[in-house]
């Protein structure tokens, strides 16, 4: 059953049941668990190994829904009164979704981690807009709302790809919330506009958000994300982000051209020396992602995406930065080398 936040307070306020659906209601919003969900959610007909739930908002005067899993630790902690677990915040990239973290969930909740992750609006079984007013600001915010609705109060905060922008912005405006902080291969470690990028108008960020199919997906990854390699692991997430687009298509290509407006009108690269939480930057040094790079001159086009080098400049502006490196790695180590990715970062959040 899908409800818009408007229907959900209505049937409450009259003091209406609704069946197959759990609910909570809060200032910041409605979480619900419904026990059916359609099989193309808000345009994605991939199937997450955990339950999804809904937390539907207003934002910019439009009713949204942002998926989300809420995964328990596999090992909760006992004590008299009940102590909370810890949670761990999973941010995703532009090209993943909540369940491309799905290797690290089952690491972090046998641990003793909850885990949030949810589908940023715009993204994957989220809400998509017409004319949404994409900031770091307002997905932070988002992100924040939803916290709040859960009654969370601090985080360990993990963002990949795009949302190490999206990471940054959220610790930097909330730093009450964020515990700790980890950046893997996040985009926007440097001024992309500012290195001497040519500025992509919105109008070329959708033919180029329209040319996306499967075959394309492939080919940006393989080269770009993978070194030229390519495994069944690497190819579900591709087919799963071909399915995105080919759902809710122009509803998504629209959105996706703002998000990458976003990345270049609205830089973090300045800001690193006022994070204040503890952070860990990772980072697989073979890569050379860099947004809009392929429209740069040939000169800028070689300084640019330079992980190996930006990785350990950006870890030492932070206060309390630590890096670690994979140097044969790509632009998502946790995918390439799980087993590896997360022995790092286990022995990182041992040590807090």
């Amino acid at each position: 059953m899908k409800l818009s936040i408007q229907s959900i307070m209505s049937l409450m306020a009259m003091g209406g049941v609704v069946t197959g659906l759990t609910t909570n209601s809060t200032p910041a919003g409605v979480i619900t668990t419904p026990s059916h969900l359609p099989l193309d959610l808000n345009g994605s007909n991939f199937t997450y190994p955990y339950p999804i739930n809904l937390y539907s908002f207003t934002s910019q005067s439009a009713a949204l829904e942002m998926a989300f899993l809420d995964v328990p630790p596999r090992r909760p902690r006992h004590g008299y009164p009940p102590v909370d677990p810890p949670v761990a915040l999973l941010l995703h990239g532009k090209n993943f979704c909540s369940v491309t973290w799905q290797s690290i969930i089952q690491v972090l909740t046998r641990t003793g981690y909850r885990v949030i992750a949810p589908d940023q609006i715009g993204f994957c079984k989220s809400s998509k807009p017409d004319d949404y007013q994409f900031s770091l600001a307002q997905l932070a915010l988002n992100t924040r709302n939803l916290l709040d609705a859960l009654d969370i109060k601090s985080v360990t905060l993990i963002g990949h790809s795009l949302s190490g922008m999206l990471s940054t912005r959220f610790a930097l405006l909330y730093p009450d919330r964020v515990d700790r902080l980890v950046l893997i291969n996040g985009i926007g470690l440097e001024d992309y506009i500012a290195a001497g990028v040519p500025y992509p108008s919105i109008d070329a960020n959708l033919q180029q958000e329209r040319a996306q199919d499967y075959g394309a997906i492939r080919a940006y990854e393989q080269a770009v994300y993978y070194l030229g390699k390519w495994k069944p692991a690497y190819d579900v997430w591709a087919r799963m982000l071909a399915d995105v687009y080919a759902g809710r298509r122009e509803a998504f290509v629209r959105a996706q051209a703002r998000v990458v407006d976003m990345v270049f009108t609205q830089p973090i690269a300045g800001e690193f020396e006022r994070i204040e939480a503890r952070t860990l930057v990772v980072v697989g040094e073979k890569d050379t992602t860099a947004v809009g790079k392929p429209s740069a001159p040939k000169e800028v086009q070689a300084r640019l995406g330079r992980f190996d080098v930006l990785g350990r400049e950006v870890a030492g502006r932070i206060p309390r930065g630590e890096f670690v490196g994979f140097k044969e790695l790509g632009h998502s180590p946790q995918v390439e080398d799980p087993q590896r990715f997360h022995k790092a970062l286990l022995k990182w959040l041992a040590k807090a």
